[in-house]
């Protein structure tokens, strides 16, 4: 999220504001009310923009696993099968970035295809459909921009959220590789309902912070414990002449289900720690690292993990891409994969589904990508195709992949992404 820059004091620093303050504060950043002068309705319409775009990719899998699945990935779970990762449409208002006083957005996007199976949000659309192609909201979040506490202020989000921590994202114009992480796959969050806050400390610093219901879970019978959970954090930007940014997000809360876990689990925390950093060596090649650890009382287990990635630019429309990663699953109760087209769901909520798990296993993953994004014109934003080979091995000698049967697992994927 870009700097918010303030030229005065806040206006509301220290004071307890009432409901009917609030709504004149909200009225007033509707329809982007400044000191010098006020944007009419028509200006903040005119602000809202509409966008698509749709992925489809295939993850071929010379072993021809028995099940069908290529074991410890979601995107590309089914080998050796052509699918519509992801449709999607968007409507949004992005906040004044630049305003000293109040502004307000918003973000509303809707989803179709094979990736809905994991991002969906119990108790809002993993009922809607259970086949291979599902579809979610994403996003359905309120932003708004509050000049207080500091000369940069302070931004709001609340609704239906994306998880803020991780590298990697379900946008595939944001990450580097068709295929994800372990790391990111099974310990990062994905969606929430709840409010997230990013408070401007400095040029360079800022705090983080949020609550939601839990990890893809919502309300009464979409959720699966009684307890909220919530993030803490930091993030530094701008560092080293530019260069260097780094981020630190923590998060603590209950994230089994109680269908599980019985009574203890309102009560078992589980502990989320995820740091990355970015630094770009030239103008050509950037380093990416991240370093997680996750621990669950409920589950007595943990995972430890390091991912390193580099770009690099060789032509103005294409880019070389590397990942490296070590996961360590100390229980083999994290890393699972889902047969079953709503397993993920399900497993979720603590109901019985179709799922294979392996023993306690160390994971290694080699992933070598090109991403080849030519400029098409002026009605198609974005157009680039990703290939990719991918090797996974358990350091340990047991035995995860291919239907349980191999210790070692190539996948050779690729996807294409057309935005508009």
């Amino acid at each position: 999220m870009t700097k918010k820059v303030s030229k005065g004091e806040p206006a509301f620093r220290g004071r307890i504001v009432s409901a009917g303050r609030m709504g004149a504060i909200l009225t007033a950043a509707f329809w982007g009310a400044t000191e010098g002068a006020a944007k009419t309705p028509s200006d903040w319409l005119d602000d809202i923009t509409f966008a698509g775009q749709i992925e489809g990719g295939i993850n071929a899998n010379v072993a021809r696993p028995a099940n069908g699945v290529n074991f410890g990935q979601f995107f590309g779970d089914k080998a050796n099968q052509p699918q519509l990762d992801q449709l999607t449409l968007t409507v949004a208002r992005a906040v004044d970035t630049t305003s000293s006083s109040y502004d307000i957005g918003f973000m509303i996007r809707g989803l179709y295809g094979a990736d809905g199976r994991y991002f969906n949000i119990a108790g809002i659309t993993d009922r809607m459909m259970n086949s291979r192609y599902q579809f979610i909201v994403p996003h359905a979040h309120l932003d708004v921009h509050l000049p207080w506490l500091t000369r940069h202020g302070l931004d709001m989000q609340a609704g239906i959220l994306a998880s803020p921590m991780g590298v990697e994202s379900l946008d595939p114009s944001l990450r580097p590789f068709y295929t994800l992480s372990y790391t990111t796959e099974y310990s990062t969050p994905f969606e929430h309902v709840g409010a997230m806050f990013q408070w401007h400390l400095t040029d360079h610093l800022d705090a983080l912070f949020g609550v939601d219901t839990g990890n893809q879970v919502s309300f009464g019978r979409g959720d699966n414990n009684h307890a909220a959970a919530g993030y803490f954090g930091l993030t530094a930007s701008n560092l080293a002449n530019g260069r260097l940014s780094l981020t630190y997000l923590g998060r603590v809360g209950p994230e089994n289900a109680v269908r599980s876990l019985g009574r203890r689990a309102n009560s078992a925390q589980r502990f989320w720690n995820d740091l990355n950093g970015t630094y770009r060596i030239s103008d050509r090649l950037s380093f990416t690292g991240e370093l997680n650890f996750l621990h669950d009382e409920g589950l007595h287990a943990n995972t430890y993990s390091f991912v390193s990635y580099f770009s690099y630019q060789l032509t103005p429309s294409v880019s070389l891409n590397y990942r490296g990663e070590i996961y360590r699953d100390d229980t083999g109760r994290l890393v699972t994969s889902f047969i079953a087209n709503n397993a993920y769901m399900q497993s979720t909520l603590g109901e019985p589904t179709n799922t294979q798990s392996a023993p306690p296993t160390t994971y290694g993953a080699l992933t070598l990508g090109a991403t080849w994004h030519p400029t098409l014109g002026h009605s198609v934003k974005l157009f680039e195709i990703r290939p990719e080979i991918r090797f996974d091995r358990a350091l340990n000698g047991t035995r995860p992949f291919n239907d349980l049967r191999n210790i070692g697992q190539f996948t050779f994927g690729a996807d294409a992404v057309l935005g508009f």
